[in-house]
Formats: C-alpha cells, sequence, structure tokens
C-alpha cells in the first residue's frame, strides 16, 4: 500500500524527489512524454509537502514554475494547494479557479 506524501518525513520526501528526479531524466531521455509529465507531477506533489504555506498570502501574484509569461493570483490556500486563477501575459484573468501545488509557485517580480 503506497503512503501519502503527507506522512513522509522531511528526510523520505528528500529522499522520494530526488529519486522521482533521476526518473523524470530517464522518462526525458527516453522521450516517453507522458511517463515524463506523470513523474513531473508527483516530483511537485511532494516538494509541495516542504514548502511553509504561511510563506503564501491571498491576493498575491505568483509566477508560475515552468510556465513563463502567466502568473498565479491565490484567492485562498487548502493544504499544500493554492486555489485561484491564472493570469496571462495581457493580464487577463482566467474565468476558471484551478488549484496548483505550493512547490510551484514563486513570487512575481513587479
Amino acid at each position: 500500500m503506497e503512503r501519502r506524501y503527507s506522512t513522509y518525513t522531511v528526510e523520505e520526501l528528500r529522499a522520494e524527489i530526488a529519486m522521482l528526479k533521476e526518473k523524470v531524466q530517464k522518462a526525458e531521455q527516453l522521450g516517453n512524454i507522458s511517463e515524463f509529465e506523470i513523474l513531473e507531477r508527483k516530483m511537485q506533489m511532494a516538494a509541495a509537502y516542504l514548502v511553509n504555506p504561511k510563506d503564501f498570502q491571498k491576493g498575491e501574484r505568483y509566477e508560475l514554475a515552468g510556465d513563463p509569461g502567466q502568473t498565479f493570483e491565490i484567492t485562498y490556500i487548502n493544504g499544500v494547494f493554492a486555489w485561484g486563477h491564472r493570469i496571462n501575459l495581457l493580464g487577463q484573468k482566467f474565468e476558471k479557479e484551478e488549484a496548483v501545488p505550493l512547490s510551484i509557485l514563486q513570487l512575481s517580480k513587479p
């Protein structure tokens, strides 16, 4: 039975991320795009448990790692997920609210 990342220790999370990083690199080298993306998402989820949710603020805009030009405005935080809206380069806010792992958010540069 698989464990939830929320039950991992910090050391276990770091080891899991390192193992997933190796698998991501192998999948990329082999050109297995779907496996690459799945493993990358798992790595982002594990990394989200190493982030302090208190470091993020409702109403702030953050850059999305791996998605240049898109920012994300937080509506609220639930666990290791930030809920809110994407904003494109033109400053247009997407109507659909979505959740992203906190690990992919970086403070937006003004």
